[in-house]
């Protein structure tokens, strides 16, 4: 499958047009943010909101560390960058697995007092630190440019870096979901105090799986940030947050098939409605475009959806190729009496 998948990737990005490229890049990033987000919300329970604040902390991470000193003085022209962060560089790889630690470190200490909440009560308070975390970008100059932003970051994400990385979330996240370790995490979200008789810790569970969807969360931001070439502290705002939560919600909470199915089908739907923000023209007759129309539809269209499959597409199931084979021996077997 591996080798498979290389080999589409070197078709694509050798022969389609760089606006499509992006776009599937984006939807292997979305699968990285969705997946990491359902180990929190969909397989242990957690309703947490603070996806946005993890991706910003990865975004400027890897961007700090893969600009260039020029670059980084052209950026800083009001106030000049902190020091130690001016000669600071690293390869792509680096920069992106340090993002992810750090974003696990921040994850960590938000979750050590707030993971003990439970329902609304930590929705909330992770999204409180989120928002928190976006201000203190907006804020701190020297560090971030503050609501400027950063621009001319490496253009260094492309398809094999986006789809690698959605490749090894999905593997990472399906081994540890397969585990004994996985399966005290589901415990947990059936019910904590049945989980907690049985000799499950609690709060380590939470605070672990709260880290490893931080860390995956980071990654997937520093991404998005050296795909697009600019980010700012707006760009993290909780809307983010919603987005990738309504791909879970649509693909199905704890089912890891149905958030990558539904990572393409919404990164790939709001691009393909974009005409009826522009106009279209059926024949000789020319429609004129209504800005906002597009989010209309899209949102009609996924409320149809989530009222047909209630638990989303996929609800808590998975595809694997062997319940494939296995469905299709009767078939065959039929075939040949």
């Amino acid at each position: 499958m591996l080798v498979l998948l290389a080999v589409a990737l070197y078709f694509i990005d050798e022969n389609v047009d760089s606006y499509k490229v992006r776009i599937l890049n984006l939807c292997a990033i979305y699968v990285i943010l969705a997946v990491s987000m359902n180990l929190i919300n969909g397989f242990t329970g957690l309703f947490s909101l603070g996806h946005a604040g993890f991706m910003a902390v990865g975004a400027y991470v890897t961007a700090l560390l893969t600009m260039s000193k020029a670059v980084k003085a052209q950026n800083f022209f009001m106030v000049p960058i902190a020091k130690p962060l001016e000669n600071l560089h690293t390869s792509f790889l680096a920069a992106l697995l340090i993002a992810g630690v750090l974003s696990a470190i921040v994850a960590f200490l938000i979750g050590a007092p707030v993971l003990r909440l439970k329902g609304d009560y930590l929705a909330i308070a992770t999204l409180g630190f989120g928002e928190i975390i976006r201000v203190i970008f907006t804020n701190t100059q020297t560090i971030t440019n503050g609501s400027l932003g950063l621009k001319g970051i490496p253009n260094t994400t492309n398809l094999y870096w986006s789809f690698g990385f959605a490749v090894f979330t999905v593997a990472v996240i399906g081994f540890l979901i397969n585990s004994s370790y996985g399966r005290a995490l589901k415990a947990i979200r059936e019910d904590e105090v049945a989980a907690q008789s049985m000799g499950i810790n609690l709060f380590n569970h939470k605070v672990l799986s709260f880290m490893i969807g931080a860390f995956f969360a980071g990654i997937g931001g520093g991404l998005l940030g050296n795909l697009l070439g600019t980010i700012d502290p707006n760009m993290f705002r909780f809307f983010l947050t919603y987005n990738i939560l309504l791909i879970i919600i649509l693909g199905g909470m704890g089912s890891i098939t149905g958030s990558i199915i539904s990572a393409f089908i919404i990164t790939i739907a709001t691009e393909v409605l974009r005409f009826l923000d522009d106009g279209f023209s059926i024949g000789s007759f020319s429609i004129p475009g209504i800005t906002g129309m597009r989010m209309v539809v899209f949102s009609a269209l996924l409320m149809i959806v989530v009222l047909f499959f209630t638990q989303g597409l996929m609800g808590t199931k998975e595809f694997t190729w062997s319940k494939l084979f296995n469905r299709s021996k009767p078939l065959a077997k039929g075939g040949r009496s």
